[in-house]
């Protein structure tokens, strides 16, 4: 969940590490001097996983040689250096998970392309293994899940090695509307590695820290409105957001089973199109994915296609331009870079009604959010104490000092006031988000102008981390996309200054492989990503 602002209300929007705490900035001096030895000297720095699997097969380096590199990446980098916070636990069994890649491998067997490939999830995904499911909250600080999450089981039928924990905005950024991107209880605060006094925005702010930061090879992130095309945006990188019942929620904290979604975070279009494919499929626990099939795809790299925008229509939702004049100009320049490519441009086109969709959306969060958090709690393991939300209430004020020591809980509050999912200001409030966001909204604008795909800046530059305000989103276009449950990519489109920003790829239920082949084949011609190279604080 990204915070926003909605009408009527105040809302904008185990291993060797241990629990990382906030910790204190290092001296300016000493940040400069581990600076300079992280520039270059990563070996796996950018590896795409198909460069990884071409290493591996071809005997450079093992799967537990390549899962070492990542852990040392992660010490270095994570826990000490510029200390970015993003890896909340690293998973003890990752190197004998790649042994056991290695030894498949040995004897001739491979599952494909994740086989021996690190991977880090967040952690508000359910793995029954000894890492924790926390949400980065305290109160479940203990919580071991009792059985793995649906798409981790993909993952590991797949043969990635799951290497931890990613950090996030804890319970997704949805406790309160003050909230700072990136700080969990449990975790502390996320850095972005651009400039690391910035913030990495979220939900999914360590797993978009994470990849950009070379700690993995890809990484999963969930969003409710902006939870994985925000902090990929900012921390410079590609991030899918599909849609709603392509992959399996069961088994992952939710917020509102109308909007949740994981989804693929990683350094190019390839790797998130790689992982995209393989987590698919039906799952009798969550009933969004019983109406996915027959309308996915096992393997989405298919669609990877460097002339995909020729012959394309793209219209320019120019209405979620003008929150800063770089970024206008980033988004002017890939629309010439899209035209050159052989796309037909419609500028500007209008996606109606996102002011009437607004207030019913907050009011639907927070009824599912009451609604879903309670029935999975109440499936957690008999020695956690916390089964409902008005535990987890009693509990953050109980440890106010711990875990509300900057923002509080109104959200919360707020979602537990309301009743349940058959009052009439839920269920009316959900036929105007579904009505207004999907057959008015961007269906309505796709049909009208006969296009492809909509595209516009996925948010803004990364700000200042302020514990005492708060975020200062200037500008985003996640909401359309989320509030429908259709899918988004957003891909780097340049700098401001040494900030990274986005341009979101949207379009129809279903549509990720025409959005995975537009998103494709204007990353191809940009080349927009750069490694980050941890700056402290720009002057």
């Amino acid at each position: 969940m990204k915070r926003r602002t909605f009408i009527g209300t105040a809302a904008a929007g185990a291993g060797m590490l241990g629990l990382p705490a906030l910790s204190a900035c290092k001296a300016p001096q000493e940040k400069e001097h581990v600076e300079e030895s992280l520039q270059d000297d990563f070996a796996l720095k950018e590896w795409t996983a198909s460069q990884l699997q071409t290493a591996m097969k071809q005997g450079k380096y093992t799967s537990r040689q390549i899962t070492e590199m990542y852990l040392k990446r992660i010490q270095l980098v994570d826990q000490t250096g510029p200390s970015l916070h993003s890896v909340i636990e690293l998973n003890p069994d990752a190197l004998q998970i790649a042994d056991e890649m290695d030894k498949e491998r040995k004897a001739g067997k491979s599952r494909g392309l994740m086989h021996g490939i690190p991977v880090l999830i967040k952690d508000n995904i359910d793995t029954a293994d000894k890492m924790s499911t926390t949400a980065g909250s305290l109160a479940l600080s203990r919580s071991i899940a009792l059985k793995d999450a649906f798409i981790v089981g993909r993952l590991r039928e797949a043969g990635a090695v799951l290497l931890g924990k990613t950090n996030l905005s804890e319970w997704a950024n949805i406790r309160s509307s003050r909230s700072t991107s990136g700080w969990s209880g449990r975790g502390g605060q996320t850095h972005n590695p651009y400039v690391t006094d910035r913030n990495p925005c979220g939900s999914s702010s360590g797993s978009g820290v994470a990849v950009s930061a070379n700690l993995c090879a890809m990484a999963i992130g969930t969003e409710t409105d902006g939870s994985i095309v925000c902090p990929s945006s900012t921390n410079g990188i590609v991030g899918i957001k599909p849609t709603v019942g392509l992959w399996s929620r069961s088994g992952i904290i939710p917020i509102s089973h109308s909007q949740d979604t994981a989804g693929p975070m990683a350094r190019s279009v390839e790797d998130a199109a790689t992982l995209l494919g393989l987590l698919t499929g039906t799952d009798q626990s969550d009933a969004a994915t019983l109406g996915s099939a027959g309308k996915t795809k096992t393997d989405y790299t298919r669609f990877l296609d460097p002339n995909g925008l020729k012959g394309a229509r793209i219209g320019v939702a120019r209405s979620f331009f003008g929150f800063h004049p770089v970024v206008d100009q980033l988004m002017n320049q890939a629309i010439q870079q899209i035209k050159e490519l052989g796309a037909l441009i419609i500028d500007p086109v209008e996606i109606k009604n996102l002011r009437e969709i607004e207030a019913p959306e907050f009011e639907v969060l927070l009824y599912e959010l009451k609604a879903d958090l309670n029935k999975y709690l109440a499936g957690l393991r008999p020695d956690i104490p916390y089964r409902t939300l008005k535990d987890l209430i009693a509990f953050n004020e109980k440890n106010k000092d711990k875990e509300m020591p900057w923002f509080g809980q109104e959200t919360f509050i707020a979602a537990e006031a309301k009743g349940g999912l058959t009052d009439k200001a839920y269920t009316d409030a959900l036929a105007k988000c579904r009505e207004g966001a999907r057959k008015k909204g961007i269906d309505a604008t796709l049909v009208e102008h006969k296009l492809d795909a909509i595209i516009a800046p996925t948010g803004s530059p990364a700000w200042p981390t302020d514990w005492i305000n708060g975020d200062h989103f200037t500008g985003g276009s996640s909401s359309p996309a989320a509030v429908a449950g259709y899918p988004a990519i957003t891909v780097p489109a340049g700098f401001v200054d040494q900030l990274p920003v986005g341009i979101t790829f949207m379009g129809t239920a279903w549509s990720e492989p025409v959005l995975i082949r537009l998103a494709y084949a204007y990353e191809q011609k940009s080349l927009n990503r750069k490694a980050p190279t941890f700056i402290p604080t720009l002057k």
